[in-house]
């Protein structure tokens, strides 16, 4: 059983930049890379919307050198994902891959969020070459392109609507014959000259010509009849799934899954436990945004590590 002082939960932007801070601040942080080391960002071609790039960033390329950072000054990072935790006393106890037990006086969770899947053929072989889950981060690539959007809720109405301002065409395919959004984001849309529905439709492959994507292939569910909807990208828009099933219900959380935190703080519902990043932001997730929460995450983890001194773990370690 190995103790720290502070372990880091999940990389990504949130995860780095904490590992960075706590780091400079001599915590010495075991960072845990979980099962996609270096989050979403790693699945992305180019970052043009990060500050201080002016000719934009690979996603992979931001990542290695946010990890080479922190490890710079001091971060260690090992490869596994937490599978439980302790948080009822502390120190926490948290168990990685099922086998490994390692205990901490302090720990920030940043395991981030997974966007939903369609789970179908062509999707996960052209992510970041015409699929994508963020409009926000992808959609100035496809400026005068066509491009659909999959999915019924008010997140698909919100990223058809924002793709319009590059997109010359947006269509949003749906399963179902109603929408699930809200009526002010189904008017909203519905009243954009660029934005065209084709419901009932089950989707069924992402076409691609080898290297990008070409279209969407849908099944019409009342006909059983196959269509070819030609596009230059696919949007995935059915959501994201808080990666926080690993803490058992310890913390609070809200009802979709995400940690609550403190008002403006990373502050979860146990002391000395924090959170950053996509697993406590249900809005922005941008890569800009997490990285902030991460440095509040790794102030607030230092700032109580000061104020709350701990007792000499080695009888317990040792039992």
């Amino acid at each position: 059983m190995e103790h720290r002082k502070l372990i880091i939960l999940g990389t990504g932007p949130a995860g780095y930049t904490a590992a960075i801070y706590t780091a400079r601040a001599n915590l010495e942080p075991l960072v845990f890379e979980g099962e996609e080391p270096g989050g979403q960002l790693t699945l992305t071609t180019e970052v043009e919307n990060f500050p201080g790039f002016v000719d934009g960033v690979m996603g992979p390329e931001l990542m290695e050198s946010m990890k080479k950072q922190a490890e710079k000054f001091g971060a260690v990072f090992a490869r596994g994902k937490a599978t439980s935790v302790d948080l009822s006393k502390r120190p926490f106890t948290i168990t990685v891959d099922k086998d490994r037990v390692y205990t901490a006086d302090a720990l920030i969770i940043a395991t981030g969020a997974s966007a939903k899947m369609l789970g179908i053929e062509g999707e996960s072989e052209l992510i970041g070459r015409g699929v994508s889950t963020c409009a926000t981060c992808d959609g100035f690539f496809f400026r005068n392109k066509r491009v659909i959007v999959v999915g019924g809720g008010d997140s698909a109405m919100e990223e058809a609507t924002f793709l319009t301002k590059f997109a010359s065409e947006v269509t949003i395919v749906h399963r179902r014959n109603e929408l699930r959004a809200s009526k002010v984001m189904q008017d909203r849309a519905r009243a954009n000259e660029k934005i065209r529905f084709v419901m009932n439709a089950t989707s069924e492959k992402v076409l691609s010509d080898g290297s990008k994507v070409t279209g969407l292939q849908v099944v019409d569910n009342e006909t059983g009849e196959r269509k070819q909807i030609e596009a230059d990208g696919v949007f995935v828009a059915i959501g994201h799934r808080p990666n926080t099933e690993f803490l058992g219900g310890q913390l609070e959380l809200d009802s979709v899954g995400y940690i609550v935190t403190k008002g403006n703080t990373s502050e979860t519902s146990v002391a000395g436990v924090f959170a950053c990043g996509d697993v406590m932001d249900s809005r922005y997730r941008q890569a800009i945004t997490a990285a902030g929460s991460g440095c509040k995450a790794a102030m607030d983890a230092e700032k109580f590590l000061e104020g709350h001194a701990v007792e000499d773990w080695s009888v317990t370690l040792n039992a």
